[in-house]
């Protein structure tokens, strides 16, 4: 076996490659499996800090492969890789190795919208160049990047005379876990999805063999890691799901693309050169530094906008969610100027610079149809006049239909953003049709926002005026049904929002016990403390966040305050404590100012927060907590000021079900 040790920028990537033999094109990779020699290294790399150390190997029979150790211990054993492809062989045996190139990048760049900004981009990459032997002689080249929080592979196939069409039935991808551990699975039925649905937790080796898995896929192995598996940059390819096909004994997972709906058996149709989503792994010895990962970010292109000032996050109210209640008016609420009016009043004294008008305002299935009940270009007016922008709601097939007609016209309608809905699909076909609406969306200065969506991969770094994704189980199942919990919203910190930003509702106020809930539209009523509710302002990563309730739930409540200050965008963000599935504290700093949020199961809490992250000197802290009876009463808040600085530890108490909100201020010299 040949060694090459590269070193470049004082740090060393080594390269191990199957023989100088092999590199002269003999023997081939299926010539050596067949002689029965044991699994080979055909090239390696290290994360900057050398914790992470990805691997390609080849397998006794011949079969590409990688593994992957953090800290020395193996996380993913040998796992094959493989293409599947109508009316061809498989693309993965029998192949010889042409060639590997190495690269790194560390850079840091601004984002618009994020968890931290700027962004450090930090990595070291190798790219596997291999060629088949036989008559087809096709090419598969294979990247991998390793970074400090985790690593990513992708394929590539290059141009090439012998395979000028691909069609893809499926991928031979398949991550074999180390050992047994403990995983956290959104199941899903089909392909057919919005992605919400409850989180469970299992034995790896107990995961259901027939449902399909979303991602990311939460796992702790105990002793070793906690990872999360995703993908990132998915364009032009079909979304991945994971299975578990092998029984109770397998610790391996397979992955499954979505097919297409127009081309049975195939999954992904195109031309080379093109290249497959990064399947990426997450990795960190705690949880809660999976959080503070921008993984999934940093394996996408860079933004592709040359303006992006026009693109605004901030807060948003709409009367969806409440069923239109108006209180202390003359009209009824519903689709029509007076409601619109009246919500956009309340935004513009309360710091929400964005009014949505949801599902109703056009008729026929035609944007240009305006509900004659509504005045829209008076409401937008209205809204205009009083520092409010407003966002409509489509269904995607309306907008995939109309699309020139509708991005220009909403943008002479002075429009700020288009809230898309029910695309429940991750194929190819759909995939394409995100892409091509945010970039359109884009020429008309609009921004977007995603429901029944697919997870997020990252395009928001390539065009920020994608807001965020739903892709979770959000308050609006409180109208139907008493799913949205406090477990719900803890389990959705540790696998959901890993992929990115998550646009579920937040902020509601009729807050009550399990004794008292009733799903209903008008006014719905919610699980969890109000502090709880308050917490998620911080907890959830949402730079288009809802303050869901209506204008009434609010009057004369001095806890609204936190409401009306706390920022949707973040420059740091600090995972304070957490235990997956039970409780997390996050810290996150907009300028000079942190905000906290500590959320709880239905299991009462207490903690000594560590106020380490401040800079030095003094800090007002704002406390919204669960008031002592909060168990009984989950609308009763307490809130105190406090005078900390950065050596002291903060104690906050929380109710079954229950959080705590903190603002904390530099004091001023």
């Amino acid at each position: 076996m040949l060694r090459l040790s590269i070193s470049t920028n004082s740090r060393c990537l080594t390269i191990l490659v199957a023989g100088l033999a092999c590199l002269a094109g003999q023997p081939t990779l299926a010539q050596a499996g067949r002689e029965g020699l044991q699994p080979q290294v055909l090239a390696e790399v290290f994360s900057p800090k050398r914790q992470l150390h990805f691997s390609f190997v080849l397998l006794p029979d011949g079969q590409p492969a990688y593994r992957v150790r953090y800290r020395g211990k193996a996380v993913i054993a040998d796992s094959a890789l493989g293409l599947e492809l109508q009316g061809q062989p498989p693309l993965g045996p029998g192949l010889r190795l042409a060639s590997v190139e190495y690269d790194s990048a560390d850079e840091t760049y601004e984002v618009v919208a994020g968890k931290s900004n700027p962004v450090r981009n930090h990595y070291h990459s190798v790219l596997l160049k291999l060629e088949e032997t036989g008559r087809l002689q096709r090419k598969l080249w294979l990247q991998a990047r390793a970074y400090d929080d985790g690593v990513a592979f992708r394929y590539m196939l290059p141009a090439q005379p012998r395979l000028t069409e691909i069609r893809l039935i499926q991928e031979r991808t398949k991550f074999r876990l180390a050992k047994d551990g403990t995983a956290f699975p959104l199941y899903l039925p089909g392909f057919r999805n919005s992605y919400e649905g409850e989180h469970f937790k299992v034995p790896v080796t107990g995961l259901l063999a027939e449902l399909l898995i979303g991602l990311p896929l939460l796992v702790e192995l105990p002793g070793v890691a906690w990872l999360a598996i995703t993908e990132a940059h998915l364009e032009n390819y079909a979304g991945m799901y994971l299975t578990h096909p092998g029984g109770t004994r397998s610790l391996e997972l397979e992955v499954r693309l979505a097919p297409r709906l127009d081309v049975p058996g195939l999954s992904v149709l195109a031309i080379p050169a093109h290249r497959s989503a990064w399947r990426a792994i997450m990795i960190a010895d705690e949880p809660g530094r999976l959080i503070e990962s921008n993984l999934v970010i940093n394996l996408n292109p860079p933004c592709a906008l040359k303006d992006t000032s026009w693109i605004r996050p901030g807060k948003k109210t709409s009367p969806w969610w409440p069923g239109s209640v108006v209180t202390g008016a003359d009209f009824q609420g519903g689709m029509n100027t007076q409601t619109m009016k009246y919500y956009t009043d309340f935004a513009s004294r309360s710091n929400i610079p964005y009014l949505v008008i949801d599902a109703g305002w056009y008729r026929n299935d035609d944007v240009t149809d305006v509900n004659r009940d509504l005045n829209l270009r008076e409401v937008i007016r209205y809204a205009a006049s009083k520092n409010v922008g407003v966002w409509l709601w489509a269904h995607w097939a309306v907008i995939d239909r109309q699309m020139e007609i509708a991005f220009p016209l909403f943008r002479e309608w002075g429009v700020k953003g288009v809230k898309l809905d029910f695309m429940q699909r991750d194929d190819q076909v759909m995939v394409d049709f995100y892409h091509r609406a945010v970039r359109e969306a884009a020429k008309h200065r609009l921004m977007i926002d995603l429901h029944g969506a697919y997870k997020p991969t990252g395009l928001q770094r390539t065009y920020p005026n994608l807001m965020a994704h739903e892709a979770a189980l959000g308050f609006e199942y409180a109208k139907w049904s008493a799913r949205s919990t406090p477990e719900v919203n803890v389990m959705l910190g540790f696998t959901r929002m890993l992929a990115g930003p998550m646009s579920i509702g937040v902020g509601a106020f009729n807050n009550v016990t399990h004794a008292e809930f009733v799903p209903r539209n008008r006014a719905p009523m919610v699980l969890g403390t109000r502090a709880h509710h308050l917490a998620l302002y911080v907890v959830f990563e949402n730079p288009f966040a809802g303050v869901v309730d209506h204008p009434g739930a609010y009057e004369n409540l001095p806890e609204f305050e936190f409401i009306r200050h706390v920022p949707t965008v973040w420059e740091e963000t600090r995972v304070l404590n957490a235990e997956a599935g039970k409780y997390v504290t996050i810290a996150r700093r907009r300028g000079q100012e942190w905000y906290v949020g500590s959320i709880t199961d239905w299991d009462p809490r207490q903690f000594e927060l560590p106020l380490d992250f401040l800079a030095p000197g003094g800090y007002t802290a704002e406390v919204y907590a669960d008031a002592a009876d909060a168990h009984r009463y989950p609308k009763h808040v307490t809130i105190e000021q406090r005078f900390v600085d950065r050596s002291q530890m903060l104690k906050v108490v929380l109710a079954p079900g229950g959080g705590c909100a903190i603002r904390l201020r530099p004091l001023r010299p």
